[in-house]
């Protein structure tokens, strides 16, 4: 009889597994979710397991059945192709943060004007432009499409240094590799926060590109209620406060 009055009480003393979260990240976002996904797992007991890349790997990886519960984008563009393929939840996707597009260097520089007269192949010199790929990271699209804008691109082409993603890009400038780069605002914060030798020579006009988006949506056939907490913890005021503070903008 003791026996059986001792099970139950066990069995409610035994804790909820934890539930674990894979989210898929644009690498831009790197700095500012390991903090946020950290904090959030800690307080709630769950493990998020965070996987960053170029916004199209990750997309293709989606497309092909790798286990994200959570993808994070750059770009509209590709958040619309898993969409229309019904490969996320639509009524979940929300469009989570905006962003800069600028211009660094390699050590300390001074600050230029970004427009159409700008010098952009006498501050090369014999140097790389470090950007992610032109074609499709969105990073790299924005880039070349604010420089065909201005009426830079056909001038610094040959110059330029594709990288799988946009961190990648970042370092090739924080290591000397490439005397300049355009990455994003929140790439130049996080390289400063992080001591590397990088300083920001100009913010490109915001109507020099199309809108700088990170769409976040949960994937379809993975949702769970630890999934959707943490998509709504990404808008809270917690997470805000991180993201601004690491050069993004909220939009949610």
């Amino acid at each position: 009889m003791r026996l059986a009055l001792a099970l139950p009480a066990l069995l409610l003393a035994t804790p909820a597994l934890a539930d674990q979260v894979t989210v898929f990240a644009a690498a831009s976002l790197r700095t500012a979710l390991d903090g946020i996904a950290a904090d959030w797992g800690a307080a709630n007991g769950h493990e998020v397991v965070l996987s960053y890349a170029g916004t199209p790997q990750l997309a293709h990886q989606i497309e092909a059945g790798a286990p994200a519960d959570l993808f994070l984008s750059a770009s509209t563009d590709w958040m619309d192709d898993l969409q229309s393929k019904e490969l996320i939840v639509a009524d979940s996707r929300r469009d989570l943060l905006g962003n800069t597009l600028v211009l660094v260097a390699h050590g300390e520089a001074e600050p230029v004007e970004i427009g159409p007269g700008l010098d952009l192949p006498g501050l090369l010199g014999d140097g790389r432009l470090a950007m992610a790929l032109v074609d499709s990271v969105p990073a790299g699209v924005y880039g070349k499409e604010a420089l065909t804008t201005l009426g830079l691109w056909n001038a610094v082409a040959p110059q330029v240094a594709q990288s799988e993603n946009v961190r990648a890009a970042l370092a090739l400038v924080a290591s000397g590799e490439a005397p300049l780069g355009v990455v994003y605002g929140s790439d130049a914060v996080a390289s400063q926060a992080a001591g590397e030798e990088v300083s920001v020579l100009g913010t490109f006009p915001a109507d020099s590109h199309s809108p700088i988006a990170y769409p976040a949506a949960l994937v379809a056939g993975r949702e769970t209620p630890a999934a959707e907490a943490f998509l709504g913890h990404l808008a809270s005021p917690e997470a805000r406060a991180v993201f601004e503070a690491q050069g993004f903008t909220v939009l949610d």
